[in-house]
């Protein structure tokens, strides 16, 4: 029986990219593989995927090519080795890195012939495949929508706009989110267990919290985007009252204060703008440029 299914070639074998070549193999994908460390295929390669001996073989094996290495460096040091017209490629890079890295990428793709797609992956390498797995691509639309069944593979795939930069900029502003969002936790819990409060006792009512501040982002985002701030949760003056008690608090436990401190002198030059009886969001202008 003939495999219909889009061959792919998977260049880098970190835990995510073979997580990915393993996954698109356990589809039914002929897929190949390449690292610069060849020992790392030698499972995928038992499963049944073909080891390509060079970056450049990879590539010319398959339509469809996913790159995903140590960082933006690594993804030009695969790029260097590519020789020869690659009109009939799709080139995917998966590696993390800041937009101008998907600018540079894409240029290169540009004057080299393959289309080109940026990515951001939104998971760890254990959910790949999963629906849990979200993975955002910008760039060509048609590139794109001509493979998404089998980047639909991987987990939920998203086009975001065709300027390539935007997946790039969806993954640091997460980023951000996720380590607020965690060095927040790991504050409160340095907080009771300075009392003597087991971190666990805080877990379920830190994960309740931050559901109630993720139904809050819709309304925050909307206020952004019109420019206009009720106070929805609260005024900016109720969270600041509140912000000197967790400062208060943690300085009277023997905190390290500088998170508290910032958060409070981010929210106190909002109100030395007079901007103390509108919604928490018309802080964004203490982060613009």
């Amino acid at each position: 029986m003939i495999n219909t299914k889009t061959p792919v070639s998977v260049l880098g074998l970190g835990l995510m990219g073979h997580a990915l070549a393993e996954t698109l193999l356990t589809a039914g994908h002929p897929t190949t593989v390449w690292n610069r460390t060849a020992s790392k295929a030698d499972r995928l390669v038992e499963a049944g995927a073909t080891l390509a001996d060079s970056a450049e073989a990879a590539v010319k094996a398959s339509q469809l090519v996913i790159i995903c290495v140590t960082d933006p460096a690594a993804v030009r040091a695969v790029l260097d080795q590519l020789d020869g017209a690659l009109d009939d490629t799709v080139l995917i890079n998966l590696t993390s890195g800041p937009s101008s890295a998907a600018t540079e990428f894409a240029d290169w793709a540009e004057q080299h012939g393959p289309d080109f797609l940026d990515g951001a992956i939104l998971a760890s390498p254990e959910m790949i495949g999963t629906a849990d797995t979200t993975i955002v691509y910008s760039g060509s639309r048609a590139a794109f929508d001509r493979n998404a069944e089998t980047l639909g593979r991987l987990g939920v795939a998203t086009h975001v706009g065709d300027d390539h930069r935007q997946a790039a900029l969806l993954e640091m502003a997460g980023l951000g989110l996720m380590w607020g969002a965690l060095n927040g936790y790991l504050h409160g819990a340095a907080l009771i267990r300075a009392a003597g409060v087991d971190a666990a006792t805080f877990a379920p009512l830190a994960a309740a919290t931050l559901r109630a501040v993720a139904d809050w982002l819709p309304g925050y985002a909307k206020q952004i985007d019109d420019g206009e701030f009720p106070p929805l949760d609260g005024t900016l003056d109720t969270h600041l009252a509140a912000m000197h008690h967790l400062l208060a608090e943690s300085e009277t436990l023997g905190l390290n204060l500088e998170l508290p401190r910032y958060v409070t002198s981010v929210a106190e030059r909002g109100a030395a703008e007079d901007k103390g009886q509108q919604g928490y969001a018309v802080l964004i202008d203490q982060f613009g440029g």
